[in-house]
């Protein structure tokens, strides 16, 4: 078991979801980057904007899937439960 390629996963995952929330922002909102995760976070929405910036996650997953990148994978899905943690508590 390469823990590399764990860690790469891992690092996959938290790059696809602040991908995420950036293209959300910035093609959804009409506010800029820091103003939109500002004014979400004063509105309480702030864990909703994390949880719709790691929908890219899934990409991520069956493309690495799909390539036989299994632990690659299985990193992207711990740094998914990682996100959802850090959720529950912000």
């Amino acid at each position: 078991m390469k823990k590399s390629d764990l860690l790469f996963g891992f690092i996959i995952g938290i790059i696809a979801s602040c991908l995420g929330i950036y293209l959300f922002l910035t093609f959804v909102t009409e506010y800029s980057f820091l103003e939109g995760i500002r004014l979400l976070k004063a509105q309480g929405s702030f864990g909703k904007l994390i949880t719709v910036g790691a929908l890219l996650n899934i990409i991520a997953f069956f493309i690495l899937l799909k390539l036989n990148k299994d632990l690659m994978a299985r990193g992207v899905v711990l740094a998914t439960i990682v996100i959802t943690i850090i959720t529950l508590f912000v």
